[in-house]
């Protein structure tokens, strides 16, 4: 495994980090804690979870992801060997079953007790703000929103202060952002600055080869502000390991029992792209996940790369990817694919 430390902190975290957002749903509670055993083994040390999972989120399942890992740790005692993140759920009708007003100072005390003890743990590593209380550019939306968007942005220095108290209280240790904008995110960091209040280290936003609109205004902001990237979606929900090519539907894949998940990832210019880079995978002896996850995992700017599996093969061949080192030649045939179909799944 690969190491590095979430920014301007001394917290070492692999740079494969566990995502889990499919556990008490896809997933059994048995299955979730053979992934973190067989994780832990091979190194990885981060987990991300959030009190929203398992997803698709409804009444029924909130919480069961936390819940999961909560029992896994009160089973192996292994909760020193890990890092923790999780999230506050943000606004929207989506969240209306947790609670309402989306995230503010009282929600955020709210959640953080509910998510420590479904967690059975006394403090979460790197908390974080699931979603912007804003309008912004949600999935499958590549263009800024405006005129709907008018709505007054979130009390950031109310947040960040409330955040203040959790760190004070021992309840977290560092602070992260989610679905975030280059605007948002210097808000934030301004914010935390001006008034001495916990500063963002990590942005949890999507990133793959097919979705690099990252690297258009928020990777600057990561590698001059020293915020880490946590991609989630590298495999953009399974589509960049091809599987669903010429309208293949494979039996218990994401794809086929959530299709509205992935629709974004299955346009026209999307699956040309996936060819092209299955081509460049095979020329070079190389899975196309791997390929996809490698590219992820050498990024300047990246501080872990969030994978996540419903199988046990699927978890192996994604962690396998931190030993894939690309050539400057694929990472050449890479980029020429990008540049004649750039970002074509928002």
């Amino acid at each position: 495994m690969k190491y590095t430390t979430l920014p301007n902190t001394d917290i070492k975290v692999s740079k494969i980090c566990l995502g889990t957002m499919t556990w008490g749903n896809q997933n059994t509670e048995a299955e979730g804690h053979e992934q973190m055993d067989f994780a832990l083994e091979q190194g990885v040390n981060f987990f991300d979870v959030a009190e929203l999972y398992p997803v698709p989120a409804n009444a029924e399942t909130y919480g069961d992801t936390e819940r999961i890992i909560g029992t896994w740790f009160k089973k192996t005692g292994n909760r020193d060997k890990v890092v923790l993140a999780s999230k506050i759920a943000g606004g929207g009708d989506y969240t209306a079953h947790i609670r309402k007003g989306g995230i503010n100072k009282e929600n955020i005390f709210d959640a953080i007790d509910k998510s420590l003890q479904r967690l059975q743990t006394d403090y979460i590593d790197l908390y974080q703000l699931h979603w912007p209380n804003r309008g912004v550019n949600v999935f499958g939306v590549r263009d800024y929103p405006y005129k709907t968007a008018e709505q007054e942005a979130e009390d950031y220095l109310g947040i960040l202060e409330g955040l203040q108290e959790l760190v004070k209280a021992g309840k977290i240790r560092q602070v992260g952002l989610s679905n975030e904008t280059p605007w948002g995110t210097m808000k934030y960091l301004q914010a935390s600055n001006e008034y001495n209040l916990p500063r963002p280290v990590t942005v949890q936003n999507s990133y793959s080869l097919i979705h690099r609109g990252y690297e258009v205004g928020m990777s600057e902001v990561s590698m001059r502000e020293k915020i880490g990237l946590l991609a989630y979606s590298p495999l953009a929900q399974g589509v960049l390991s091809g599987k669903y090519l010429d309208g293949n539907l494979p039996d218990g894949a994401r794809g086929t029992l959530f299709p509205r998940f992935i629709a974004r990832y299955k346009n026209e210019n999307s699956e040309n792209a996936v060819r092209k880079y299955l081509e460049i995978a095979k020329k070079h002896d190389l899975t196309l996940s791997e390929l996809s996850l490698a590219f992820v995992n050498q990024l300047p700017f990246i501080t872990s790369n969030i994978i996540g599996a419903t199988k046990m093969d699927q978890l192996k061949e994604n962690i396998n990817s931190i030993h894939v080192d690309l050539s400057d030649e694929i990472i050449k045939e890479i980029n020429a694919v990008h540049a004649e179909i750039p970002n074509p799944a928002p």
